[in-house]
């Protein structure tokens, strides 16, 4: 019984593109690993736009969501920051008034000047 050529690897990664074909012209164990190599090489260039198209959509997904957090983020800081009821409201749990903030108010709720 013959024993299986195990060549193959290492002519194909480590030696020249000569003397693999040299070996495949004599040894049929190598010749058929070298197809079944063909093959898989063939398929791998076939589903490669596949793959690219689909890591392109992602970053672009990406993309979409973080200018959607910037925007919602923003937005939300700006109606936070612009209305006074609700920051107090958010930071102490109820709106401050003039009297609460320590200033001078007569018994409308407005600050004296004296």
């Amino acid at each position: 019984m013959k024993e299986k050529c195990t060549k193959y690897e290492a002519l194909f990664t480590f030696r020249s593109e000569e003397e693999l074909n040299q070996h495949l012209l004599e040894c049929e164990d190598c010749r058929l690993e070298h197809e079944k190599m063909q093959k898989v090489s063939e398929l791998l260039q076939e589903v490669k736009p596949y793959f690219r198209k689909r890591r392109k959509n992602f970053a672009k997904l990406k993309v979409a969501c973080a200018l959607f957090m910037v925007m919602v983020s923003g937005t939300t800081l700006g109606v936070i920051n612009m209305n006074t009821d609700v920051s107090d409201t958010l930071k102490y749990g109820a709106v401050l008034s003039s009297e609460d903030l320590g200033l001078p108010v007569d018994s409308y709720g407005l600050i004296s000047i004296e």
